[in-house]
C-alpha cells in the first residue's frame, strides 16, 4: 500500500489524535512568535541601599546590576572603582543606577543650557541653607548698606536658578570646593549673565535666597 494511503487511513482511524497534534504544533508556533527576544543586558553600578545626599561612597554602598542596554542612562558607570570616594549630590533609592549628574562635580550641570556655570555662593545666614535642597529653584538677592551711614538696598542678582549643592547636604567634608570651610555655602547653576553678577557678590554685600516655585512645563 502506498505511504500516502497508509497515512490517510491512519488519520481516519485517529482523527482526534491528529487534530490534537496539529493544535499543539499551531500553539507552539504562536508562542514562539509572541515570545519577545531577550533584551541585551550590560552591567551598571547602582545603589546597594537607600543613600542620603552628601554620602561619600564606599564599596558597600554600590552594587552591580544587569540592565537592558537601551535603559542605561548616559553618564552611568560600569565599575565601582571610579565611584569610591565620590560624594552624592542627591539622595538615591535602593537599586537606582548612578550617573555623573548625581555626584558632586561637573556632571551636576548635565542637562543645563550651553554656557551654564556652577557658581558657589556664601549666604549671610548660614542656618538658612537647611531650608533648601538640590533641585529647588531660588532667587538670589544681595543687600548692601547698613541702614545708617549707607542706605540699605536690595538687588536681585539671579532669578529662579536651580540649586546644585548645599553645605547642608555635604556630609563631613565639602568635596565640591576641596575645603572644610563650607558653612553657609550653596552652588547654583547660572547662565553667563547671572554668573557674572553672582561672581564675588558676597564681597560686595550680604547674600540671601528666596525659594520660588517651578513654572509650568
Amino acid at each position: 500500500m502506498p505511504p500516502r494511503r497508509r497515512l490517510g487511513r491512519w488519520i481516519n482511524r485517529n482523527r482526534r489524535l491528529a487534530v490534537a497534534l496539529l493544535l499543539c504544533v499551531a500553539a507552539g508556533l504562536a508562542v514562539q512568535q509572541l515570545t519577545p527576544v531577550p533584551a541585551e543586558t550590560v552591567s551598571a553600578i547602582a545603589a546597594a541601599r537607600d543613600l542620603p545626599a552628601g554620602k561619600t561612597l564606599a564599596t558597600e554602598d554600590l552594587a552591580v546590576l544587569k540592565v537592558p542596554r537601551e535603559l542605561v542612562p548616559s553618564g552611568s558607570f560600569i565599575t565601582g572603582t571610579e565611584l569610591r570616594g565620590k560624594q552624592l549630590a542627591v539622595a538615591l533609592r535602593l537599586g537606582q543606577v548612578l550617573t555623573d549628574a548625581q555626584l558632586v562635580g561637573p556632571g551636576m550641570l548635565a542637562g543645563s543650557p550651553p554656557g551654564s556655570a556652577a557658581v558657589p555662593l556664601r549666604m549671610a545666614d548660614p542656618a538658612s541653607i537647611q531650608l533648601v535642597s538640590p533641585g529647588q529653584l531660588v532667587d538670589v538677592v544681595m543687600t548692601s548698606g547698613n541702614g545708617f551711614e549707607q542706605a540699605a538696598a536690595s538687588q536681585l542678582l539671579a532669578a529662579a536658578v536651580p540649586v546644585l549643592w548645599t553645605s547642608a547636604h555635604a556630609g563631613k567634608t565639602g568635596q565640591w570646593l576641596g575645603t572644610a570651610e563650607t558653612e553657609g555655602l550653596m552652588v547654583v547653576a547660572a547662565d553667563a549673565a547671572q554668573a557674572q553678577r553672582l561672581a564675588g557678590a558676597s564681597t560686595q554685600g550680604k547674600l540671601f535666597f528666596v525659594l520660588v516655585a517651578a513654572g509650568p512645563g
